[in-house]
């Protein structure tokens, strides 16, 4: 890893504006959170129906991010950007404007190829354009994914309670904003073009410890998906009350995965770090079904998850960096697409368990799911002792990231 000297927020324009556009992205991860039920009352839709908003939006993503790499190396980072941001402009406004729930599960799908395009090229950008190196490109980057994520469920809650379109026409709004940003202050001539075999990202995963972090972060991710997506359900709350149980869910969010991370990677070895965070979240999933069926101590759970699920996504994204010595931009397409592909599986999954059965079984479905991943990490342990050696002092490097030049 990179040696870090300056601040993580002492950042080149073009970088903050790769940022900002990072923020509006991960928003629509959670956007739909609090008008899911709208969503489900207003276009006479079943709760799976419903959770297919976040399946067909994952599905698209995963598999799109597998051709990422590819595109961008042969159109350039800055046309990559600007096409997915487009493409999320103009899918988020066909969604806002639709009037069934097919053709919003189809519209989200075309958002999620916009999503992939922007997502994967957007990390290898910040990566390669941010002062500070690699660790605070990353820290960065969780940052803005934990903004994104926490802002997403409180403007979905605000908008939503004026219409389930409102959160839509939102993003139409934030996203054009970001494309603008991203248009005048990005860099695009002068650009260093190596093209990506159109196989990389697929034989990427033939990697040992590319692939093991990448079935990990799949169970991992039905997990999150789990307790993101299929939680509203049961909380019955309108859509600010949603909203603002998801709000404190994110933050807790990016607190740890900006903050907590870098600080338990200066103490602990990664896999250690992964082996005790996992059954953690596992314990909690296993809460929250128990006290399903208490408002108050679900939403305890919830923002106790978010805690457990920052440190896991800073931990899993800088393990993913450090696995190979694949560009970044392949490694984190390859293991994109694969986590990706366990978040679409989650939210419909958990909607049938619940209505098969009762609102416990999806919690308990999810912990299990979460306890796969941590017992995937243990068994390949030894492949990825790498990950560990690199890892060693990684978190002082993030911890000087954050105090900066504070002295």
């Amino acid at each position: 890893m990179s040696t870090t000297t300056g601040s993580v927020w002492r950042q080149p324009a073009q970088v903050w504006a790769v940022a900002f556009a990072c923020v509006v992205a991960f928003m629509g991860i959670g956007l739909v959170d609090p008008i899911l039920p709208a969503i489900a009352e207003s276009l006479k839709a079943t709760p799976v129906e419903t959770e297919l908003l976040f399946t067909s939006y994952l599905l698209v993503t995963g598999l799109a991010m597998l051709i990422t790499s590819w595109v961008s190396s042969r159109i350039g980072a800055k046309a990559t950007l600007l096409t997915g941001l487009g493409l999320i402009v103009v899918f988020a406004l066909l969604c806002a404007t639709s009037g069934s729930v097919e053709a919003v599960i189809g519209f989200r799908a075309g958002w999620g190829l916009g999503n992939a395009l922007f997502i994967s090229t957007a990390l290898a950008t910040i990566v390669g354009a941010a002062s500070g190196g690699s660790a605070a490109a990353i820290v960065l980057y969780e940052a803005a994914l934990g903004l994104g994520i926490a802002v997403g469920p409180l403007l979905g809650g605000l908008l939503g309670e004026v219409s389930w379109r409102g959160p839509f026409f939102g993003v139409v709004v934030l996203m054009a904003i970001g494309f603008i940003a991203v248009l005048t202050l990005v860099r695009g001539k002068g650009e260093k073009r190596e093209p990506v075999p159109f196989s990389a990202p697929f034989t990427a995963l033939g990697r040992p410890a590319l692939a093991i972090l990448a079935v990990a972060a799949l169970f991992y991710n039905i997990g999150f998906f789990v307790l993101l997506a299929f939680s509203p359900f049961p909380l019955g709350f309108g859509a600010m009350g949603i909203g603002f149980t998801f709000f404190g869910w994110g933050v807790a969010l990016a607190i740890t995965s900006v903050w907590v991370a870098p600080v338990l990677m200066r103490r602990m070895r990664r896999t250690t770090i992964i082996l005790t965070v996992l059954p953690l979240l596992a314990v909690d999933l296993i809460a929250a079904g128990l006290v399903v069926a208490d408002a108050m101590w679900l939403v305890v759970c919830i923002i106790v998850g978010g805690l457990l699920l920052g440190i896991m996504n800073t931990v899993l994204t800088e393990a993913v960096m450090e696995a190979t010595d694949l560009p970044r931009s392949v490694a984190s397409s390859s293991y994109s697409a694969v986590r990706f592909l366990g978040g679409a599986a989650a939210p419909p999954l958990a909607a049938l368990l619940w209505h098969h059965y009762n609102a416990t079984v999806p919690y308990l479905f999810a912990a299990a799911s979460v306890l796969i991943a941590a017992l995937t990490v243990f068994l390949g342990r030894r492949v990825l002792a790498h990950i560990d050696d690199e890892g060693d002092g990684a978190g002082e490097d993030a911890e000087a990231i954050l105090v900066g030049d504070a002295a």
